[in-house]
């Protein structure tokens, strides 16, 4: 059921959630979690400007230009204000507003229609993918914490991810049907959108983190690559590679018994690819000023 006073398909409100509770020990120290909050926060939060893309490259299709604004906007959005105030109370000396702006303005620019994919179906596979990874980066988060407010905030936002991906999966097949995109197209886009590791977003979300936390230091890319190190580090035993993989190979529509065949040999070569990066990095540890 619906929370009365939710946005859009969401079943809980800011409200919901017991800042109060934070058990501030267990995260006041963890620099990395801070990073990847407080850059969360960011993209999540600035939802309305991307949603605004797809708007415009959907605009003859009312049902989905709709949603896009009256749901997944919204959703998106709350999103971003819950892990907002969960930064803002976990660590309340970062001042987010500053580091918000910085990041704005470095990344509007960036953010346009241009990016999208070629055709509307491939867009809808590459949409897809944005949601497997934040839905699947949701869980993790929320299975790993030791943190019971981020826990649950985490596990809320991955399953309205998930719901999001089933929108987005629906219109796909709605434009596959239409524009007979081939099989191999579509894993491009999948493969293409997915290998997408040096996101414009993700880059500008961190560099506006760390310029706030260490004023006056330059930037350099090696600190953001640390930062990308830790993140491989944490996904190495936590990530649900299974679910990951389950919800990226649905658009590729192999037969059941075929894809059941393939997905533990994906998810396997996956964990490998993740322990190798692990291993590539120097002796695995994490040299930074985080």
């Amino acid at each position: 059921m619906r929370h009365p006073g939710s946005m859009g398909g969401a079943s809980w409100t800011m409200e919901d959630i017991p800042y109060a509770a934070l058990a501030h020990e267990r995260v006041r120290d963890d620099r990395r979690l801070f990073y990847l909050v407080t850059s969360a926060s960011f993209i999540e939060i600035t939802s309305d400007l991307y949603t605004q893309n797809l708007v415009e490259y959907f605009s003859h299709d009312r049902e989905i230009a709709e949603w896009l604004e009256r749901v997944w906007q919204k959703e998106e959005v709350q999103h971003g204000a819950a892990l907002r105030r969960y930064v803002e109370t976990a660590w309340p000396d970062f001042d987010w507003d500053a580091a918000y702006r910085d990041f704005l303005a470095a990344y509007a620019p960036l953010c346009t229609v241009d990016q999208l994919a070629a055709t509307r179906a491939l867009e809808m596979a590459a949409r897809c993918v944005v949601e497997t990874g934040t839905a699947t980066f949701y869980r993790m988060l929320s299975e790993r914490s030791r943190e019971p407010v981020l826990k649950q905030l985490a596990a809320r936002i991955s399953a309205d991810e998930v719901r999001h991906y089933k929108h987005f999966y629906r219109w796909f097949l709605r434009y596959q049907a239409i524009e007979r995109p081939s099989r191999a197209a579509v894993l491009r886009a999948l493969w293409s959108r997915a290998a997408d590791i040096e996101a414009e977003d993700a880059f500008c979300a961190f560099k506006a983190v760390f310029l706030a936390r260490n004023p006056g230091a330059p930037f350099r890319k090696d600190d953001y690559d640390a930062y990308r190190l830790a993140i491989v580090q944490l996904a190495r035993h936590d990530y649900p590679y299974g679910m990951m993989v389950k919800m990226l190979l649905k658009p590729l529509g192999l037969n059941a018994v075929v894809g059941r065949a393939v997905l533990p040999a994906i998810a396997s070569a996956l964990r490998f690819l993740t322990r190798h990066a692990v291993r590539d990095g120097t002796d695995g540890t994490v040299t930074t000023r985080l």
